[in-house]
């Protein structure tokens, strides 16, 4: 009789930069497959093919490995939100910049990660999100008319709507009857017409 063992997959050597961005990624994936309750240490760890002890030598604890996922997320936002093309007329730029927030926490589970970080009080650790909003804020809109602590108000609200959208858009819209999409549809008209001069 002969017993069947597994042979472990090799162990991959990555460089410190490498290794954290892998078990980022594998974050991410639970995040996005199961929301925030999925995102511990063993399931990050298994997922991202390393010892539970590298993700805590990265990232001290798993509040840790949900904080710097939620920087990464907002990162990769404010870059694609700078990096946009954004047309010259001032009204479809806006539309289009906030197209790009409400996919952002709609699709990769960054509202959940939001909500989850702040029914945990580590919402605090959120440090990029006021460096993020004066990024897009100098980057993006410049110097234009409008003074900075309003845009920084349009910024606040926007990302209000969007985490609120990502969160229970669709669970209520069904629940009240409304197309899919519509909690989406409403929350970025009304933007759209509050944020006109």
């Amino acid at each position: 009789m002969s017993i069947n063992k597994s042979t472990p997959p090799p162990r991959v050597r990555r460089s410190q930069e490498a290794s954290r961005d892998n078990i980022l990624a594998a974050a991410e994936r639970l995040l996005v497959g199961g929301g925030p309750q999925t995102l511990r240490l063993a399931d990050v760890a298994k997922e991202a093919g390393v010892a539970n002890a590298t993700v805590l030598h990265h990232f001290g604890t798993i509040d840790g490995v949900q904080a710097a996922l939620m920087d990464k997320m907002i990162v990769e936002l404010v870059s694609g939100l700078v990096a946009m093309d954004l047309p010259d007329d001032p009204r479809a730029g806006r539309a289009a910049a906030l197209q790009n927030l409400f996919d952002a926490f709609e699709t990769k589970g960054a509202a959940r990660l939001a909500a989850w970080l702040e029914l945990t009080d580590e919402s605090r650790r959120l440090r990029t999100v006021r460096e993020a909003v004066q990024t897009v804020v100098r980057q993006k809109i410049g110097a234009a008319a409008a003074d900075e602590g309003r845009l920084e108000d349009a910024i606040l609200i926007s990302v209000i709507l969007a985490i609120g959208v990502g969160l229970f858009g669709p669970t209520l819209g069904e629940l009240l009857g409304k197309p899919r999409g519509r909690a989406r549809a409403v929350a970025l008209k009304l933007l759209e017409d509050g944020l006109d001069p």
